[in-house]
């Protein structure tokens, strides 16, 4: 089953609701610091494998990194792992900032 694609608009709108949501960005520790959504849960891609048993599987997950490239990985390793309610962020961060949220630093 493909991962679905949730534009930044879709996801501006799920936080203005305050809908359950996990954002979990995969981005380097040094990208985080330069920008992030907050309230987002930082696990780099690469530490993903060990400290996946921080998510939780009942939860809405949506995984996002600069432009949607890691993400889409993340959530491919996420999906193998057993979890099924998982979503990309389409054109990552860089995105948000574009349509969204103009304070949050490009990079």
């Amino acid at each position: 089953m493909p991962i679905t694609q949730m534009t930044v608009q879709q996801l501006q709108q799920r936080l203005e609701n305050a809908e359950r949501l996990v954002l979990l960005d995969v981005r380097e520790p040094n990208e985080f610091a330069f920008a992030h959504i907050q309230g987002s849960l930082h696990i780099p891609l690469r530490q993903l494998p060990e400290r996946v048993d921080e998510l939780d599987q009942e939860q809405d997950i949506l995984v996002l990194c600069h432009h949607g490239m890691r993400s889409q990985q993340a959530c491919l390793f996420l999906e193998q792992a057993g979890f099924n309610r998982l979503y990309n962020l389409k054109g990552g961060i860089d995105a948000w900032s574009i349509n969204c949220d103009p304070s949050t630093p490009r990079y």
